[in-house]
């Protein structure tokens, strides 16, 4: 599945999460990592259509609201604000997103490092 595919599930799965949360905690840190996922959807979509020679620049960004996402998943069920169950779905899907944006910036520096070296020669 696409990553930016596989991220729109996962945000779809966070909204089913995101209703049952408790009022005061829903508008604050649930808030947070709405936005969060919102903002990685919107980066994602534009590194499918940026050119190749700053597509690392924006999986970088990306990579680095993927580790802000983790860490309010975590502080969310750390406070006991949502179950167990919820947590590990999620936080799953967030591991396999933040692994398909390394591998596609890895993949990226790999081609365009290998270009750079034919050109050497």
């Amino acid at each position: 599945m696409p990553v930016l595919e596989q991220s729109k599930a996962v945000y779809k799965k966070w909204l089913d999460v995101h209703r049952n949360i408790e009022r005061t905690a829903r508008f604050g840190i649930g808030a947070k990592i709405d936005n969060l996922f919102l903002e990685i959807l919107e980066l994602i979509r534009k590194a499918i259509y940026t050119p190749v020679d700053k597509k690392v620049i924006l999986l970088e960004e990306i990579s680095k609201k993927i580790d802000s996402l983790r860490f309010f998943v975590q502080l969310l069920w750390e406070t006991h604000l949502i179950p167990d169950k919820q947590y590990i779905s999620v936080a799953v899907d967030i591991e396999n997103i933040g692994r398909i944006v390394g591998g596609w910036k890895k993949g990226i520096i790999s081609k365009t490092s290998a270009k750079a070296e034919e050109r050497k020669q």
